[in-house]
C-alpha cells in the first residue's frame, strides 16, 4: 500500500497547484473517565497517509522545493508507550510512511508557516477539531497580516472536500480488494445469523453471533451499531438497542456489516424468525425484493445516480396501490410523495472508507452524480408499517394486518466497466432460498 498512498498524494498535489494542505488526525474519543474508545483514524487522513495514530498532522506543499510531503507525529517516550501502546514516532514517520521531512506535533507552530507563507492558499476542511480550526486559521491570519509586505502568502482557506472526496469515490484495486474482503466476511456472518436464529432467542444474540465472526476473520469488528431488529423494532431505521425475545410468525431485519482494513461492508436482510412468511409478510416482501432487484438494474456507467431511487419508488408505489395501501394515480402519488408514508429514507449511498462515503449525489437540482466504474454504493428499498401511523386525509386507514412489518433489503453494488458486480450476492434474498 506504500505505493498506494504516495499515488493519492501526488495526485492530490497534482491538482491544488501552488496551494498548501493541511490534515489533521482524528482525535481520541473518551469512553468513560479516564478510559478511551479504541482508536479511528481520520478517512481523509487515512486514504493520504495510511497512519493510525492521533495528534498527528499531514501537510502537502508541492512548491516546497525539498518537503512536498512532511508530518508531524507524537516523538518517541518509551515510559508513555509501556501504558498506552507503540508510538511511530518523528525518524519512522520518513522510513515508513514517506514523508521528506517529519517533526515532533509540538513543533507544529513553529514549522508550520514555513510550508505556508509561499503558497497561494490553504486547502483545510474545517472539521470537528474546534482548537486545530483555530490553529489554522490564526497562521492564515498571521500570514495575511505582513501579506502588503512580501506580495506572496494564502490569500483564501478552501475546502479540501471537493477535490479529495472526487478522488475517494474512485476505488482503485488495492481498495476493492479490501471492500471484497469485508463484503465476504459479512456474508458469511449474515449467513450464520439467518441459520442460528430460531423463537426464542434474543436479538442480541444474533448480534454476538454476527460480530464473533467479523473478528474472528480479522475484521476490526462491526462497520456501525449492529441492528437486529424484530417485529415492530424493524419500522425503527436505526434501532440498535437488540434486546427483545424474538418470537415465532414474526420478521427479523438485520442492517450489518464488518470493517476490514478500514474499508466497509453494509447489508441488510430481512426474513422470518420462524422460517415461514405470513401472507402480509410475504406480499411486502417480494415487493420490497422486485423494487431492489430493478434499482440494481439501473447501476451501470453513463446512469445518473437519482435514477437509482427513482426506480425504486416506482415499484415501491405501484406495489403498495395494489396492495391497497395507498389509493390514487402512481404519478401523483409519487410527485406528492405519498409513498414516504412507508418508505421514507433513499435507496442507497456510497460505500468505502466511511459507511456513508463521501462523495457528491448531485450537482444542483437538475444535474445528477453520473455513475462511474470503480464507484461502490448500497441499494436499500424498504417498507415500513409504523404503528399509529397517520394516514393523509385522502388516503385510506391501515388495515391492521399489515401493522408492525419493517422490511428492508440492501447489497453493495460496484460499478463497472460494463454494467455492475454485487459484492455480498452470497446472502440469499429469495423467498424460496430464506424460508425454512
Amino acid at each position: 500500500m506504500y505505493t498506494e498512498y504516495q499515488q493519492r498524494r501526488q495526485q492530490l498535489m497534482s491538482k491544488i497547484g501552488n496551494g498548501t494542505a493541511i490534515f489533521c488526525s482524528a482525535p481520541m474519543a473518551v469512553m468513560h473517565n479516564d478510559v478511551e474508545y479504541v482508536f479511528r483514524q481520520d478517512s481523509d487522513f487515512f486514504y493520504l497517509t495510511g497512519f493510525n495514530e492521533a495528534e498527528a498532522v499531514a501537510v502537502l506543499a508541492p512548491h516546497h522545493p525539498e518537503h512536498k510531503y512532511v508530518l508531524f507525529v507524537k516523538p518517541k517516550n518509551k515510559q508513555i508507550e509501556i501504558w498506552t501502546g507503540y508510538r511511530c514516532g518523528v525518524d519512522a514517520a520518513k522510513e515508513i510512511y514517506g514523508a521528506d521531512e517529519a517533526y515532533s506535533i509540538e513543533e507544529l507552530d513553529e514549522k508550520l508557516p514555513e510550508y505556508l507563507k509561499k503558497a497561494d492558499r490553504i486547502y483545510y476542511h474545517l472539521g470537528r477539531d474546534r482548537n486545530f480550526n483555530d490553529k489554522v486559521i490564526n497562521h492564515w491570519q498571521r500570514l495575511m497580516r505582513i501579506y502588503p509586505k512580501h506580495g506572496t502568502g494564502p490569500i483564501a482557506i478552501e475546502d479540501t472536500g471537493p477535490i479529495l472526496h472526487g478522488m475517494r469515490l474512485i476505488k482503485s484495486e488495492a481498495e476493492l480488494e479490501l471492500m471484497r474482503k469485508a463484503a465476504d466476511i459479512s456474508v458469511e456472518a449474515h449467513n450464520r445469523a439467518m441459520e442460528f436464529t430460531q423463537p426464542g432467542r434474543y436479538e442480541y444474540e444474533v448480534q454476538a453471533e454476527m460480530e464473533h465472526i467479523f473478528r474472528l476473520r480479522g475484521g476490526m469488528g462491526p462497520a456501525y451499531p449492529s441492528i437486529v431488529a424484530s417485529a415492530d423494532n424493524a419500522c425503527i431505521l436505526h434501532y440498535i438497542e437488540n434486546s427483545r425475545q424474538m418470537q415465532d410468525g414474526e420478521l427479523l431485519l438485520i442492517d450489518a456489516g464488518c470493517s476490514y482494513g478500514y474499508y466497509n461492508s453494509d447489508i441488510t436482510r430481512t426474513f422470518p424468525v420462524g422460517g415461514k412468511f405470513t401472507a402480509e409478510q410475504k406480499a411486502l416482501y417480494e415487493l420490497v425484493l422486485e423494487a431492489q432487484k430493478q434499482a440494481i438494474a439501473q447501476v451501470k456507467p453513463g446512469n445518473p445516480y437519482n435514477l437509482i431511487h427513482d426506480t425504486a419508488v416506482k415499484v415501491l408505489t405501484e406495489g403498495l396501490v395494489e396492495l391497497g395501501l395507498l389509493v390514487g394515480e402512481v404519478e401523483q402519488l409519487i410527485e406528492e410523495q405519498k409513498y414516504k408514508l412507508f418508505y421514507m429514507h433513499s435507496t442507497g449511498h456510497w460505500l468505502g472508507l466511511d459507511v456513508h462515503d463521501v462523495g457528491v449525489y448531485k450537482y444542483g437540482e437538475d444535474n445528477p452524480q453520473i455513475l462511474q466504474p470503480g464507484q461502490v454504493l448500497t441499494v436499500e428499498p424498504g417498507l415500513y408499517i409504523v404503528p399509529d401511523t397517520e394516514p393523509d386525509e385522502d388516503q385510506p386507514e391501515i388495515d391492521p394486518r399489515w401493522v408492525g412489518i419493517g422490511i428492508r433489503i440492501e447489497d453493495d453494488v460496484l460499478v463497472t466497466p460494463n454494467r455492475h458486480e454485487v459484492l455480498t450476492a452470497g446472502v440469499p434474498k429469495e423467498i424460496a432460498d430464506i424460508e425454512k
